[in-house]
């Protein structure tokens, strides 16, 4: 099981990867549909990477005061939810939002005294 420092260090590199990626587009390539075949731009990525954040938070949150029980997700649903809330938002709210969700995720995780089963296989789905 790895630890929440590896678990940390391996985040820590994708989402300097993905920042990196992000901060070489100018704001139109951002918002130019096509990212996805179904017409999702750059932006809407953001925002869908955004919203699956703040879902975890609420899934730590839980685990920390063990109060999580599994249960299935809609993914299909959940992400159509999802882009159908954020799809109009101006991309400086996504971008706020995109690294709010990611504070609060992490502030979340860190707050767990340790990495337990249940949070190690949330996170490794």
């Amino acid at each position: 099981m790895a630890t929440k420092r590896e678990l940390c260090l391996a985040e820590d590199q994708k989402w300097s990867e993905l920042i990196g990626v992000l901060e070489s587009m100018s704001p139109g390539q951002l918002e130019e549909p096509g990212y996805y075949p179904e017409g999702w731009s750059a932006k809407d990525l953001m925002a869908h990477i955004a919203s699956w954040q703040a879902e975890a938070t609420q899934i730590l949150e839980q685990l920390r005061y063990d109060t999580y029980r599994k249960a299935d997700l809609d993914v299909d649903a959940m992400n159509k939810a999802f882009y159908e809330a954020n799809r109009d938002l101006p991309l400086s709210i996504v971008r706020a939002e995109l690294w709010a969700a990611r504070t609060r995720m992490l502030t979340e995780f860190n707050q767990l005294p340790e990495v337990t089963p249940l949070a190690e296989e949330w996170f490794a789905e």
